[in-house]
């Protein structure tokens, strides 16, 4: 079986027709229609408040908080292991 390299993602697709994603078996769905509910979508209009993104994924800030520390202190480990 062949994979089709031009195949579009339900996120261009949606993009394109400016249309909100249906698939919500999609990992970029999220539930805001505002965002064609999609979290790439969501993600191009550009920084946001650790508040903004906890309304987004239904979080709140804090918790945005703890994952943000988290995946920076596991990034700062991996970097750590490729300068030595």
């Amino acid at each position: 079986m062949s994979h089709n390299r031009e195949q579009k993602t339900c996120f261009s697709s949606c993009e394109t027709l400016n249309k909100a994603c249906e698939n919500n078996k999609c990992r970029n769905w999220l539930n805001c229609s505002s965002k064609l509910n999609c979290a790439i979508v969501a993600a191009k209009d550009g920084p946001r408040t650790l508040q903004e993104i906890g309304d987004l994924h239904g979080l709140t800030r804090m918790r945005i908080c703890q994952i943000e520390k988290s995946a920076i202190k596991k990034l700062t480990q991996i970097f750590k292991k490729f300068i030595r």
